[in-house]
Formats: C-alpha cells, structure tokens, sequence
C-alpha cells in the first residue's frame, strides 16, 4: 500500500503469541509471520516523564509495530482525515502502523517501555516531521 493512501483503518492491533510457563512468560515476534515485514530497526522509549508526548511524526515508508513492552500509553493515530485513540497496556498486544499515518503517543503510565520494531534503518528523509507538511503529503 503507498503510503500517502493508508488510513487509520489500516493500522490494526495484533495479539501476538503467549507462551505461559511457570517461571514467567514469553512472546516470540517473527518477521513476516507475526508481523508483516522483516524487522530492520528496534528501538524504545523509556524513563518518559509523566504527562510529556513522544513520536510526533509521520513516515513516508516506513513501517512500525508497537509494543507496551511494559506500563501502559496511548497513541493517537491520524491520517488527516481521521484520528484514533489507542491504549497499548498489554506486552502480548502491538499496533502495525503504515506508512504515511501521523502518530503521537502520550499518557505513559511509570515505567512504561515503549518497544519499536521498524521495516526500514533510519533515513531522516522519510521522516515528515511538521503536521501541515504531513497533511500535504496525503493529498497527493
């Protein structure tokens, strides 16, 4: 999907694998098979201060799956006609962001761990970083 097309709707919550065991648990994440790209990038975000937002951004081609790691936060995801508000609080539940969706995240709980997994290494140039030039890339 190109994308400057995608939409809100195309950004879906995914429940990854448990496997439970009595000294703890674990969730396998496989390019391809439990997200639907190979992973080139990881990353996250932690020690955020309470009340501050991060990830004000959009990409052009890049996609994302995000994780609660652990704690909680929400992200607002947006495609320039349509906002949405997810709650990720569970580290077996992720969200696959398409390319050319605005997200920001907010609200994380103490302690949160925001885990990132990227289709793409970074490239500043696929980054759209001010709303209103997000807003123009959509239009075309």
């Amino acid at each position: 999907m190109e994308g400057n097309s995608s939409t809100v709707f195309d950004c879906n919550i995914t429940h990854l694998r448990r496997i439970h065991n009595r000294a703890g648990n674990i969730t396998p994440v496989e390019n391809n098979i439990h997200i639907p790209f190979a992973v080139k990038r990881v990353y996250y975000l932690y020690d955020i201060p309470g009340g501050e937002s991060r990830a004000a951004h959009g990409h052009k081609q890049l996609e994302q799956f995000i994780v609660a790691a652990s704690g909680s936060f929400d992200i607002c995801i947006d495609d320039g006609i349509n906002k949405k508000i997810v709650q990720l609080n569970r580290p077996y539940l992720g969200i696959h962001i398409q390319p050319g969706i605005w997200r920001d995240l907010s609200n994380f709980s103490s302690g949160a761990i925001c885990l990132v997994l990227a289709s793409m290494l970074y490239t500043e140039d696929d980054y759209l970083r001010e709303y209103e030039s997000f807003k123009q890339y959509k239009k075309r």
